[in-house]
């Protein structure tokens, strides 16, 4: 027997195919909506820790910024209180420098130059006086800068020659010269102290270790 379809087979198919295709279509659809869903949540998630570590991140900077503020105002009254040490010390030292200035000058004068003034402004010290020659200037200023501990850094602001009447026939030329030089602090003498103590230490030792070199070679 030969059976014969005559049923529309064809659109039935075509019918079939369609609605795979739309179901296939719906079920990508709902994957993607779930994926989408999930990489949402997830980054969401990820965005709320971020912000809360930033949030934790942000107290913790306050919190350091007032402790930054707490030790620059303790810096600021430690320096200021050393700055009143400090100047405590230098009054305390200053009260004798007057007279260290006195007795280096008296050390230091040569025979033939006398002193008329002395002016102190810190630690400068204006010499006015009267020599009997250049020469005898040239001692002092020589005298000062090496001889003196308390004394350094002379220099010469003006010298000009005079005339001194030793009587109504006798008249003498003479050089008056205004110098000027620097007054050292009791610190300051003893720290010039311990470097030349300490600078012959350090030379005596260079050559004691160049013949101990040339003896082991």
């Amino acid at each position: 027997m030969i059976l014969i379809n005559l049923l529309p087979h064809r659109e039935a198919a075509r019918k079939r195919r369609r609605e795979a295709f739309y179901t296939g279509l719906g079920i990508s659809a709902l994957a993607g909506g779930v994926l989408a869903g999930i990489i949402f949540l997830w980054y969401a998630a990820q965005i709320s820790g971020q912000q809360d570590k930033n949030l934790v991140l942000q107290t913790e900077i306050k919190r350091l910024e007032s402790q930054i503020k707490d030790i620059a105002t303790l810096q600021a009254e430690i320096a200021g209180l050393r700055a009143r040490q400090q100047a405590v010390e230098d009054l305390q030292a200053d009260r004798n420098m007057p007279v260290h200035l006195m007795n280096e000058l008296v050390k230091q004068l040569p025979d033939g130059v006398y002193v008329s003034s002395v002016k102190q402004e810190n630690q400068v010290v204006s010499v006015h006086g009267v020599a009997q020659s250049n020469e005898r200037v040239s001692e002092l200023l020589r005298n000062l800068g090496n001889n003196s501990p308390w004394l350094t850094r002379p220099e010469l602001v003006e010298i000009t020659s005079g005339a001194v009447a030793l009587s109504p026939r006798d008249t003498r030329r003479v050089a008056n010269f205004i110098l000027k030089v620097r007054l050292l602090r009791a610190s300051e003498v003893q720290k010039a102290a311990a470097s030349a103590a300490s600078a012959p230490t350090a030379a005596s030792s260079t050559p004691t270790a160049a013949a101990s070199t040339r003896a082991k070679t």
